[in-house]
């Protein structure tokens, strides 16, 4: 058995070819970025379509200056919209828009297929497989 060190590389290894493929996969079909895809993701589950800048950054592991460079993209691609909170002026929230939840729809539809096209190309590398089927089991687990 190898070191957990060298199993915790393999997985980050995995990891990176799936996130690489699906940000790919992502872009030429839809033009989006995954972590634009994942904010709109988040945006269209929120109550009321919406989230503060601060917690849409902090779910989506960003900091304050990348998270707002993100919400300008989506702002010009008409995903969203950013609106002050009433109650503290202070506070900003990013607001998924029609054509946001339109194309988070449709990219949700395929992401699935693009998830097991990426999981394939990474099992089909030497010392993936285990990692990958290990991973095809928790996704299978978690659609029940």
């Amino acid at each position: 058995m190898p070191p957990k060190s060298v199993v915790w590389q393999q997985v980050r290894n995995v990891f990176e070819l799936v996130e690489n493929q699906l940000a790919k996969a992502l872009q030429s079909e839809y033009g989006l970025g995954l972590t634009e895809y994942r904010a709109l993701q988040l945006l269209d589950a929120a109550p009321d379509s919406e989230l503060r800048m601060q917690e849409l950054a902090r779910r989506l592991g960003l900091n304050q200056s990348s998270v707002t460079r993100l919400v300008e993209r989506m702002e010009r691609n008409q995903y969203t919209i950013r609106d002050v909170c009433p109650n503290d002026k202070r506070g900003v929230y990013t607001v998924i828009t029609e054509r946001g939840h339109q194309i988070q729809k449709e990219a949700g539809k395929d992401f699935d297929a693009f998830l097991n096209a990426a999981l394939l190309e990474a099992g089909s590398q030497p010392g993936n497989s285990h990692i990958v089927s290990c991973l095809h089991r928790m996704l299978q687990q978690s659609a029940i």
